[in-house]
């Protein structure tokens, strides 16, 4: 006799549940807030879609010089965005492991303030209307690190997070630029 399988809902749910498991890890909560007066938030919506997390992107600008945390947020599978056309040019979803086993993937290599960094360039064709699009800089690179954390698994690129112990290679990572910008003060 075979089982039934498990409804879309059901699955969605145990996505949702577990990575809000793995998040609850490398949660900092306030950790940082006294770094910068210039603070901003990016949110790193997820949502589960035929049976995988998917992450929400929106083309924008990103400002400079400031201490930006990510925010996770979990949003309704049945989510439409109705965007500001004067503030966003699209919306498009992207499956939370193309950010470990991307299609098409570069990274360069720059040393800024003394430090040498890795900026991951990843390219995604969203297969609904086949637009490509680029995801670089610091959304790239928070949206690695949200793969690692809830997915777990090691990239097939090189990486400057180290997957055994998240917590201190990201803090070396995500604060070697914020160290620079309040020593000018």
């Amino acid at each position: 006799m075979s089982r039934p399988s498990a409804s879309p809902e059901r699955v969605r749910n145990s996505l949702i549940d577990d990575a809000k498991t793995c998040l609850k890890k490398y949660d900092v909560g306030t950790k940082y807030s006294h770094l910068s007066s210039n603070k901003y938030s990016v949110l790193l919506p997820l949502l589960g879609k035929e049976g995988k997390l998917h992450l929400l992107f929106t083309l924008r600008s990103e400002k400079r010089d400031t201490l930006i945390s990510p925010v996770v947020g979990f949003i309704d599978h049945t989510f439409q965005a109705q965007p500001n056309p004067d503030e966003v040019k699209s919306v498009f979803l992207v499956p939370l492991e193309y950010f470990l086993q991307p299609g098409v993937y570069h990274q360069n290599y720059v040393t800024h303030c003394g430090h040498h960094v890795i900026i991951h360039c990843f390219e995604y064709t969203n297969p609904e209307d086949g637009v490509t699009y680029q995801i670089e800089g610091l959304t790239a690179k928070f949206a690695l690190f949200l793969a690692l954390i809830i997915l777990g698994k090691k990239p097939i690129f090189e990486m400057e997070f180290n997957l055994s112990d998240l917590i201190s290679s990201s803090e070396e990572t995500f604060l070697k630029l914020n160290k620079h910008a309040t020593s000018k003060l």
